[in-house]
């Protein structure tokens, strides 16, 4: 089979879509993640709570959706930047 039919081949499409499907899902989960690491600092500068850089690398690093969500959760009562770590 010529090198030039197989990535004309079905099969050879499909795989590629797939690939598509998995970077773009990757990327928009990337995204939200972002999205909500931004968040959670905004939610701290907003209750004017000071965050050290190590605690905002930390949030900002993080790709765990629902470590994420469980920080912005904390975030809103946190007296202190390291509350959002507490329970971790």
């Amino acid at each position: 089979m010529p090198i030039q039919y197989f990535w004309r081949h079905p099969l050879a499409e499909e795989v590629r879509e797939e690939g598509r499907e998995e970077g773009r899902e990757e990327g928009r989960e990337e995204g939200r993640a972002e999205a909500l690491a931004e968040t959670i600092l905004r939610i701290l500068r907003v209750r004017d709570i000071d965050v050290p850089d190590d605690v905002r690398a930390r949030v900002e690093a993080c790709r765990d959706l629902d470590q994420l969500v469980r920080w912005s959760e904390r975030a809103v009562h946190a007296a202190r930047a390291d509350d959002l770590f507490a329970l971790d």
